[in-house]
């Protein structure tokens, strides 16, 4: 399973506007925007809403459960960093909050990954002192 090892491999930079959710994952809390004008739940961090623009929005916690929309299996490694970790899954998960993320899908069979199955989200807390990478497994 791909995990960070040794600060070989490059970490997530951190920017003012993904920071919160960030700071979140240290917590092993997935946290999602939710638009204060329409309720919109939405991933990836953003200073406006996708559905109607508006620019206020709070941080809410999702449940970390979610649904494997589709998957790839990762047999060479897009970076020399990875190259110990092949085979990996790179998954598409629909939250059940409703927004899509991509992560890795840990501790399953490559040759045998359910679409539309359950996952739930884990946590790599090797990566650095302040944050975690949310991964998902099968539930």
């Amino acid at each position: 399973m791909p995990r960070y090892r040794n600060g070989t491999q490059p970490v997530p930079f951190p920017t003012p506007v993904t920071q919160p959710f960030w700071d979140g994952t240290k917590q092993h809390k997935l946290l999602l925007q939710k638009c204060s004008a329409c309720a919109h739940v939405f991933y990836y961090a953003r200073t406006h809403c996708p559905a109607c623009l508006a620019k206020e929005f709070e941080w809410v916690e999702a449940s970390g459960r979610g649904t494997l929309y589709s998957y790839t299996v990762c047999r060479r490694a897009q970076s020399p960093d990875f190259a110990e970790d092949t085979p990996y899954i790179l998954a598409a998960v629909t939250l059940e909050e409703g927004p899509r993320m991509s992560s890795l899908l840990v501790d399953a069979d490559p040759e045998n990954v359910p679409i539309g199955g359950p996952v739930r989200v884990v946590w790599d807390d090797d990566v650095s002192a302040d944050l975690a990478m949310p991964y998902f497994t099968p539930a």
